[in-house]
């Protein structure tokens, strides 16, 4: 099952229970801000996560999962991957 727009595995991730998120999938904005780029860029081109687009992996994702504070050196990338095999 997809979790994310992103790859993230929200069952993984500690601000679920901290802050309730439901999950990107789940919600028009992220409790971070106002808005998350690779959500809108998904949902815009109409699809599930970021690894069903002929652009995979762009640059903006690449930027989210390489990101010195956030990211997490490629794993979203690997789990976007996993979801195209099933």
């Amino acid at each position: 099952m997809v979790e994310s727009r992103c790859g993230i595995l929200c069952s993984e991730c500690s601000y679920q229970k901290q802050v309730g998120c439901k999950g990107c999938v789940n919600i028009e904005k992220p409790f971070w801000g106002e808005g998350c780029p690779v959500k809108s860029c998904v949902e815009a081109r109409e699809h599930e996560h970021c690894g069903q687009c002929e652009d995979f992996p762009c640059g903006l994702l690449k930027q989210f999962a390489y990101d010195e504070k956030q990211g997490d050196n490629g794993k979203r990338i690997e789990q976007c991957k996993c979801w195209m095999r099933k």
